[in-house]
């Protein structure tokens, strides 16, 4: 199978990258610098000449405090950049799976959202998300968007890499306890969107539409911080943990508003032959390549 990736620098697109290696599919990766996915003309010019069986669209701008000074980047890479890969695939009849985030509904729920819940981002990274959503699906039949959440790997900057170069450098440490999600390992992602390209090949009936997929149990990101410490503590990746106090939003203010609540529910992944990221078990793996 040709598989034509977008995003191939990003923690999602690394990981991708790593699970086909071992498979017989012919990969196409492409970087911003070689396809800037805003570029009409650079987007037809290269789905038209690889000729994709399927594309898989891990690109976008993920800067969440930068983007609400620079709408116009945000938009165009996460609004405009899956409008005009929805309407290239369109053109092929080929299938486009496009990762979206956790940040198009407003952290208001109190339990998990369901993809057909109502969405309201509270910025600008969100709601371009959002309208990239609303422009794939507008523009081709054959999609599966993916939202994600606290995305993390041994690739980039996130999280737990974040937590362990500061566990080396500080005694203490403060971390926000009051905003809830799901930490999903990239790898795991990764894995989850090869299986739908690979029932795709096999001609199984796919459910197109819109799905969630994240980790299997919800915490606070003061939670991971722990989870994080205490089994980098055990793999002696750090010699000894900082000490951790918990703190709310309004102790850490920043430009834009995060999701007090973004715990997503996968149960409709059956639908498509998938099961949540065990995250804890990634996290093991993760920390042993930090």
């Amino acid at each position: 199978m040709r598989i034509l990736l977008t995003g191939k620098n990003g923690q999602l697109g690394r990981c991708f990258q790593d699970v086909l290696k071992d498979t017989n599919h012919e990969l196409f990766a492409y970087g911003s610098a070689e396809l800037n996915i805003a570029d009409a003309q650079q987007v037809e010019t290269i789905i038209q000449t690889v000729k994709p069986d399927i594309l898989v669209n891990a690109a976008a701008y993920t800067a969440v405090d930068k983007a609400e000074t620079d709408s116009e980047n945000a938009y165009l890479v996460n609004a405009t950049g899956p409008e005009l890969l929805a309407k290239q695939t369109a053109a092929l009849n080929i299938p486009l799976i496009h990762v979206s985030t956790d940040y198009v509904f407003d952290g208001a729920a109190v339990e998990p959202y369901l993809p057909t819940d109502p969405t309201n981002p509270q910025g600008v990274y969100g709601a371009s998300k959002l309208a990239g959503e609303l422009n794939l699906a507008a523009a081709c039949e054959k999609y599966i968007i993916l939202r994600t959440a606290w995305v993390f790997s041994e690739y980039g900057n996130n999280f737990v890499k974040t937590m362990v170069r500061l566990a080396k450098e500080r005694d203490e440490l403060s971390v926000v306890a009051d905003q809830y999600g799901c930490p999903t390992y990239a790898g795991d992602l990764a894995k989850a969107i090869l299986c739908i390209c690979e029932q795709y090949e096999q001609s199984k009936p796919l459910a197109w539409g819109t799905y969630h997929y994240c980790g299997d149990t919800p915490t606070s990101w003061h939670g991971f911080a722990r989870a994080i410490f205490a089994l980098a503590k055990e793999q002696k990746v750090i010699s000894t943990a900082p000490k951790l106090t918990a703190i709310s939003s309004c102790q850490y203010p920043t430009p834009a508003k995060r999701p007090g609540y973004s715990v997503l529910d996968c149960e409709s992944l059956d639908d498509i032959g998938l099961v949540k990221s065990d995250w804890t078990t990634s996290l093991n793996k993760v920390l042993l390549s930090v």
